[in-house]
């Protein structure tokens, strides 16, 4: 289909349809593919020289489509073609390996927290801060984080991320193999680590609105997102096996080193852009940085999303960071924390693989975070109880209680994710979708650190040092929030989606 730009700013109603004519040759073009071959990848664009039965001319034949000569005025005239490309997932893959990795390198000490301790023969308090550090390096890149998305686009993040991963796991490795394990230097490389996690965490949105159209939106939001918290599963399930006592922790970070440099290198040979936009919000220019924040800080739809969501991401960030610690009082092994841990994350992942399609195809975003947020407080509430229910047959703890709860919230708060990112690049649209994805994701790890330095706080001083008190706290700040997203498109309110705004009206988009 061909679309015919009429103003400078594509808005709804600014493109009218025109007929298109026969395929042509590669001849008929500037040296571009046959267009007889419906699936090269290249071949995204038919002429539109006889929408009004004219004969193809020489001069029109070296033109780029896009700009062929009105029949009525003589003038060139912007075309815009629409479409989407196979190409497209080589990238969304590389944000999921990343995220993996840099996920499972977020949790690589907290999931055998006991372990590591006795290696390096520092407190399980220390221990926890080698995640709380990973979370507060969120909050001191993101103004760079946001520029390099807003004006280098999603290749440059993937790339200053993949730098970022090898330098921080290797040096973690010579930290922990140095003799008797330097803490400082393993500091330093997850640090670095921490560092590269906002290029990829934030960038999921900025590359669904670049490559995909709004019907794929959702799910591919979903797929590079949902990584990250997947990476953290693999870590809970996989390092208790890597590291059953302190001598094993060094192998540990050097396995999890070679997987990271192995997912590191495709993101160099990544496309940087699609030759052509698949929908006309994503060929919209974004405004400039500094009217960003005026509008983005001055919309009550924002707030009314971003402070739910930053608060749930760093409450799932502090429970996935001592969860072993919270478990352990009530007799469970490091094992069973783990497969607590990635029950949480498992279940997240498979109900969100269910909804995110769904959404794409009927979106209700309101009702689905209406319904979900009373949800994600009740599973916090739940599970201050849960360690005690499962520990109250005796010796041997019941793995039901908590693992029914962590499957619980999981459900909830994954598929939720895709969700809010999405909508808030729709309500603050025409603003770049990674200067609200950072801001959201940026929001959540400051939060998370803050949490963790007071739950670590609020455990018991005396054994078994249990964090009941912490799990009130969570419980406390997870109702407090609900309220706020059920205020959306009351009181007069209207939510605009304003991207989608921009998309009503086109009738079809070329597809390989």
């Amino acid at each position: 289909m061909i679309l015919r730009q009429t103003k400078p700013h594509p808005g709804e109603g600014d493109y009218e349809q025109l007929p298109t004519s026969p395929t042509l040759s590669s001849s008929d073009t500037t040296g571009g593919p046959s267009m007889a071959n419906p699936d090269n990848e290249e071949d995204g664009f038919k002429s539109t020289s006889r929408a009004q039965g004219r004969a193809l001319d020489d001069t029109e034949s070296e033109m780029p489509l896009e700009m062929r000569p009105s029949p009525s005025s003589g003038t060139s005239e912007p075309m815009v073609v629409y479409r989407v490309y196979k190409r497209r997932w080589f990238g969304l893959i590389q944000l999921v390996l990343l995220n993996v990795i840099v996920s499972w390198d977020w949790l690589s000490f907290s999931a055998v927290s006991t372990t590591s301790a006795q290696y390096f023969n520092v407190s399980e308090s220390a221990i926890n801060w080698l995640s709380t550090s990973f979370l507060f390096s969120f909050c001191v890149i993101a103004p760079l984080v946001i520029y390099t998305l807003n004006r280098g686009g999603p290749k440059h993040a993937i790339i200053a991320a993949s730098v970022l991963i090898l330098l921080g796991n290797w040096i973690r490795f010579a930290g922990t193999r140095a003799t008797g394990g330097h803490f400082g230097v393993v500091m330093f490389g997850q640090i670095l680590v921490g560092l590269a996690q906002p290029f990829v965490l934030s960038a999921p949105t900025r590359y669904s609105d670049l490559w995909f159209t709004p019907k794929g939106r959702v799910s591919a939001t979903a797929i590079a997102s949902l990584a990250n918290p997947f990476g953290g599963a693999l870590g809970q399930l996989i390092d208790p096996v890597w590291a059953t006592k302190p001598s094993d922790i060094p192998n540990m970070v050097l396995y999890i080193a070679i997987i990271a440099s192995i997912a590191t290198i495709p993101s160099f040979f990544i496309p940087s852009g699609p030759p052509t936009p698949p929908c006309p919000s994503a060929a919209e220019s974004k405004i400039p940085l500094r009217q960003t924040w005026r509008f983005v800080l001055s919309s009550v739809e924002f707030w009314l999303i971003f402070i739910p969501f930053a608060v749930y991401v760093a409450l799932f960030n502090a429970i996935s960071t001592l969860l072993n610690q919270i478990l352990a009082p009530h007799g469970y092994s490091e094992t069973a924390a783990g497969i607590c841990g990635a029950l949480l994350i498992v279940v997240g992942l498979v109900t969100s693989a269910i909804t995110s399609p769904l959404l794409d195809r009927y979106p209700h975003p309101l009702f689905a975070i209406k319904l979900q947020v009373p949800l994600i407080a009740a599973s916090y509430l739940a599970f201050v109880w849960a360690p005690d229910a499962g520990d109250a047959s005796g010796s041997s703890p019941s793995l039901g209680p908590p693992y029914a709860v962590a499957a619980l919230l999981g459900a909830a708060c994954f598929s939720l994710v895709p969700i809010v990112l999405e909508l808030l690049a729709e309500v603050t649209h025409p603003v770049s979708p990674g200067v609200t994805s950072t801001l959201a994701w940026g929001g959540g790890q400051l939060f998370g650190g803050i949490f963790l330095v007071i739950e670590d706080a609020l455990k018991d001083s005396t054994p078994p040092f249990g964090m009941r008190r912490a799990l009130v706290f969570q419980a406390v700040i997870a109702s407090l929030v609900v309220p706020l997203p059920l205020c959306l498109g009351l009181f007069g309110r209207k939510v605009r989606r304003r991207r989608e705004e921009v998309d009503k009206g086109v009738a079809s988009v070329q597809q390989e």
